[in-house]
């Protein structure tokens, strides 16, 4: 089989994935966005405001961020081509900055200020793909207005009567009710503003010839640095990994046919080939017999060869999670295969279906220890020990 006829079977297959999810992209759109007013300059001048007090606590990219300023320009060059550009608004003063604090995040002032924190920076490194997935999410809040949406939305909601308490809305009040109802509202629009910027941005970057790929791809980095299980919140203002994959489904899609329509030779693309992919999606745990059985549902984009699945688990004292101790411990590698240990387990898997399940049996050793607190861990490593994803495991039945 050709190069071209694997890419129509791969795109083919995730279309037949799609035709049976139960989770549409369309159904969520922005139906209830208030309309921004064409006089409407608070966001700007909020911007001039906050301008100096952000450049104070940045750096421009440069020197051993050139990559990303390289990646930023180009992206930026796509923006007359693009629907959300409109030449009768704003006039925005693109800049990239570093945020020297070693956080994992990027963010955007209304013009058009980006900065990115130098955890994240480092995190992105060399690969101009995981530079355009950070960095064309952000670009399109930016065209979006974003900030003026949210400020809008949340004085709508506001002009009720109820005050909008994000992250504790059952604080004693008049309007408790109100306030609890109003605040759910305030989370789900924000989550969707995340979830229309992944979707444009996912556009962005195949038209400036960034594989989408790597949206999903930084996704799964960022949760793999985190072995923590947030509580998911009707008062959220971000949606967790897997809603993102969930609701982007289609758009990774759509996307990747708009990608291979501009460059045909992925190789030759200013991201290169696209990364490995794995969606790795909610494990289950149950009984059978004396052990349990964990199954990992899995499915891989772009994988020439195995991954390796890693399941770690232990016990904590305090009953915390293993990213509240000390000293959590690290990602497993490559180099730890051969000091694998006794409460971790591998598998290899060539993960060729669309839907592959990989299978480990588990012995109270490893469910459960004697100190009671436990914590397990899912990782999937490639080739060279990187990680490519997590997975979180439900609770223990007890």
């Amino acid at each position: 089989m050709d190069a071209f006829s694997s890419r129509v079977v791969r795109l083919l297959s995730s279309l037949l994935i799609l035709l049976f999810s139960a989770v549409s992209v369309h159904s969520q759109q922005l139906s209830d966005a208030p309309e921004i007013p064409s006089n409407f300059t608070l966001d700007m001048q909020t911007a001039a405001r906050l301008r100096p007090e952000l450049f104070a606590q940045s750096v421009p990219a440069a020197d051993s961020h050139a990559v990303g300023r390289l990646v930023f320009e180009r992206l930026l060059a796509q923006l007359p081509q693009s629907s959300a550009a409109k030449s009768s608004g704003p006039k925005f003063l693109w800049q990239l900055r570093i945020v020297e604090d070693g956080e994992l995040n990027a963010y955007a002032s209304p013009d058009g200020t980006v900065l990115v924190e130098s955890g994240l920076a480092q995190l992105a490194g060399p690969s101009t793909g995981l530079w355009a997935a950070i960095l064309s999410h952000e670009i399109t809040h930016v065209v979006r207005r974003d900030w003026a949406r949210r400020y809008l939305y949340q004085r709508s909601l506001e002009s009720a009567g109820a005050t909008i308490v994000m992250g504790d809305p059952g604080l004693p009040s008049a309007s408790w009710a109100d306030s609890e109802k109003l605040s759910a509202d305030m989370g789900r629009f924000c989550r969707q503003l995340e979830i229309e910027a992944d979707r444009e941005g996912l556009m962005l970057m195949a038209h400036a010839g960034y594989h989408p790929d790597f949206m999903p791809a930084l996704h799964h980095l960022l949760h793999a640095q985190n072995s923590a299980v947030p509580a998911k919140s009707l008062y959220a203002m971000h949606p967790c990994w897997e809603e993102r994959d969930r609701e982007l489904s289609r758009a990774y899609l759509e996307a990747t046919l708009e990608f291979e329509r501009l460059w045909p030779a992925w190789y030759a693309s200013p991201g290169g080939n696209p990364p490995i992919v794995v969606f790795a999606e909610q494990p289950t745990l149950k009984k059978t017999g004396s052990q349990w059985e964990l199954q990992i549902p899995m499915r891989c984009q772009n994988l020439a060869g195995a991954v390796e699945v890693v399941v770690r688990s232990g016990s904590l004292q305090d009953g915390s999670s293993p990213l509240d101790a000390a000293d959590p411990p690290d990602p497993p590698s490559a180099k730890s295969r051969d000091r694998q240990l006794p409460s971790e387990l591998r598998q290899l898997t060539g993960c060729t279906s669309p839907h592959t399940t990989v299978t480990f049996e588990l012995d109270d050793a490893h469910r459960r220890s004697k100190s009671g607190a436990e914590w397990t861990d899912i990782y999937v490593l490639d080739a060279w020990g990187a990680v490519l994803a997590r997975a979180d495991v439900p609770r223990h039945p007890r």
